[in-house]
């Protein structure tokens, strides 16, 4: 495992179409804006040589507590921190930080994932997301924004837009909080569930009884977790599945 920073430009082109129509004089003008994206990340790579069609991709988002300029920090929970112990994972991992006083946002987290796909041997069938805190909110995010993209999700302790509910059918989620959350209450992940389910979806939700805050601890050492998105593909994401 070692450390990597990516800086990339994105583009956008906005032409506007003149009407030709008498009376009505309009000149053709365009916009052109160029945005940064700089963003430090972990990147765990299998040891073996990958399949013919590549590595599965697993893309972990940490909490508020984790942001900031050290990369370290990202090390703390989650997969990194299992990673950092000693786990081998079959999936390559890779784990962004968020600076101080930011939020994950989900254009930001697609230009890396399109930087990280370029730059390694990565399956774009077999690509996963899951976070937790607010990393579980960033997953929710993320999904909506492009779920096409994606084989399955597991986001933890979040919450999302209940009226993404209808995007998210045909993704298949797995979702994790404790009973007993002060922090970000169990209601926020039963929310989004309710809604994909209402809109035709069917995906899992795990609530552990006499759990706070932390539910993330028990989700990420469970093996099954990892187990179940391997066995998701995204093009076999076309009917309700979880």
């Amino acid at each position: 495992m070692f450390k990597k920073s990516v800086s990339f430009i994105v583009a956008f082109l906005f032409p506007v179409v003149s009407s030709g129509q008498e009376g009505h004089l309009q000149e053709v003008a365009s916009l052109r804006k160029d945005v940064a994206v700089e963003m430090q990340y972990l990147i765990a790579v299998p040891q073996e040589e990958p399949a013919a069609e590549g590595w599965p991709l697993m893309l972990f988002l940490h909490g508020l507590g984790e942001c900031g300029n050290d990369i370290n920090r990202v090390k703390k929970h989650g997969p990194p921190k299992l990673i950092e112990n000693g786990t081998r994972f079959p999936f390559v991992v890779v784990s962004p930080q968020c600076p101080r006083g930011s939020r994950w946002e989900a254009w930001r987290l697609s230009v890396l994932l399109d930087e990280v796909i370029k730059r390694n041997d990565i399956d774009e069938e077999r690509v996963y997301i899951t976070g937790l805190s607010m990393g579980g909110f960033g997953t929710w995010d993320l999904a909506a924004y492009s779920p096409e993209r994606f084989a399955a999700i597991a986001p933890i302790c979040g919450g999302g837009n209940t009226l993404d509910g209808k995007l998210l059918i045909n993704l298949p989620a797995w979702v994790f909080h404790g009973a007993e959350d002060k922090v970000v209450p169990a209601s926020f992940s039963e929310s989004m569930v309710t809604a994909i389910r209402r809109a035709g979806g069917g995906p899992k939700i795990t609530i552990y009884p006499h759990t706070g805050h932390d539910s993330w601890t028990e989700t990420y050492e469970n093996p099954k977790l990892y187990a179940w998105l391997l066995k998701k593909q995204r093009r076999k994401n076309k009917s309700r599945s979880d």
